[in-house]
């Protein structure tokens, strides 16, 4: 691991994740994979519509730069985990 850096921070129903930083952290740090991951206060587990559109959008900038998005995991405090990697959703 070469590290870990919060990006975004947000209120009660939401926030922005920029495919630009994100990127950016990984070119700088020489990273060959990424794993990113974010709360979910409400204790849902499950992936919302923009959280499947934001996985995407990262995996295609990614695959541009030669990047491996290797999981996207979102965590609540008493639900568990969701990992778009164990479902299948990042092949």
């Amino acid at each position: 691991m070469l590290g870990v850096h919060n990006l975004s921070s947000g209120g009660i129903d939401g926030t922005y994740a920029d495919v630009r930083q994100i990127l950016q952290i990984a070119i700088l740090s020489n990273a060959v994979g990424i794993i990113i991951s974010h709360n979910h206060p409400s204790g849902n587990t499950s992936p919302s519509v923009n959280d499947r559109k934001l996985t995407t959008t990262i995996k295609q900038a990614c695959d541009i730069m030669n990047i491996r998005l290797l999981d996207h995991i979102i965590v609540t405090k008493d639900e568990g985990y969701y990992s778009f990697t164990d479902e299948g959703e990042l092949l």
